[in-house]
């Protein structure tokens, strides 16, 4: 991690609609203990690195978010599956 840099809280989701300028509603996967509650979802954008690359999302993929400090958005940094 660079100098002067903190750590962020991450997050794994499933991508659960598409919306217009790379934008995503993304279902967080339940933490270990909180499976049968249901799980937020949140507003999430395509990262940079992925915009550059073209690295397509599409609904049903699992994503792995940097969750804002301020709460309700996120930006996808990588897809998993």
């Amino acid at each position: 991690m660079k100098e002067g840099e903190e750590a962020r809280p991450t997050a794994v989701g499933t991508v659960e609609e598409v919306l217009p300028n790379s934008l995503f509603r993304v279902r967080l996967q339940p933490a270990e203990g909180e499976e049968g509650a249901e799980q937020p979802l949140v507003l999430a954008y395509l990262a940079g690195k992925m915009r550059l690359h073209r690295i397509r999302v599409l609904v049903g993929d699992q994503v792995d978010m940097v969750l804002d400090p301020y709460g309700g958005r996120a930006r996808i940094v990588r897809r998993l599956t």
